[in-house]
């Protein structure tokens, strides 16, 4: 008999438990609650919805810290351009050129950021990159293993001329790239921004 009672008194709580959890839903969907009552449901007003805005703790920042660390555009560094102009046959401007050249590419290294140079020579200039007069060929072969970030370009024009003029082969040292003009190639790099710098 005891049993019986305990059985019947989890049952009421289970049943009381069901009708309120039914008469919170139904208020929630339609703002009605049941009542025991034979009558009509009562309707309630329901409370409004607070929208709580929380600021950013320090869990978010550094959430979107890490966010911005997995974007390579975030986190790209900017990269800059330099081109140093030859046009002279004087190796005090050559030797000049180069030392730039160097210190620009040691002054980023130690900042972190990246760098490219060109040095473009024309008209008397390309005798800094032949390879039968060059004065500063040794330092150019020096550079050319210890600083990529420099590149040597050579007036394929300025070439030209001098073959005809001399009757022979010009020879540039392999360490440059031969261009179709130097100056067009000045003129191009600094149209897509690159700093221009006549030593």
């Amino acid at each position: 008999m005891i049993r019986f009672h305990r059985i019947a008194r989890a049952l009421a709580m289970g049943a009381s438990a069901v009708l309120v959890s039914a008469s919170f839903a139904a208020a929630e969907q339609g703002g009605k609650y049941w009542t025991p009552a034979d009558g009509p449901p009562v309707a309630h007003k329901a409370r409004p919805v607070s929208h709580h805005i929380t600021k950013p703790t320090t869990s978010t920042r550094t959430q979107s810290a890490l966010a911005r660390m997995e974007d390579p555009a975030a986190t790209r560094k900017k990269e800059h351009h330099l081109i140093l102009q030859v046009n002279t046959n004087d190796p005090a401007a050559m030797n000049l050129a180069l030392n730039n050249a160097s210190n620009v590419a040691q002054y980023y290294k130690d900042a972190g950021e990246k760098v490219k140079i060109e040095v473009v020579t024309f008209g008397p200039g390309l005798h800094m990159l032949r390879e039968d007069t060059s004065p500063v060929k040794a330092r150019i072969e020096e550079m050319a293993l210890s600083t990529p970030e420099v590149s040597f370009k050579a007036c394929g024009n300025t070439q030209e001329k001098m073959q005809k003029a001399e009757s022979k082969a010009i020879p540039i040292v392999p360490q440059a790239e031969v261009v179709k003009s130097g100056v067009v190639r000045v003129m191009e790099l600094q149209e897509k921004g690159w700093t221009y710098v006549k030593p």
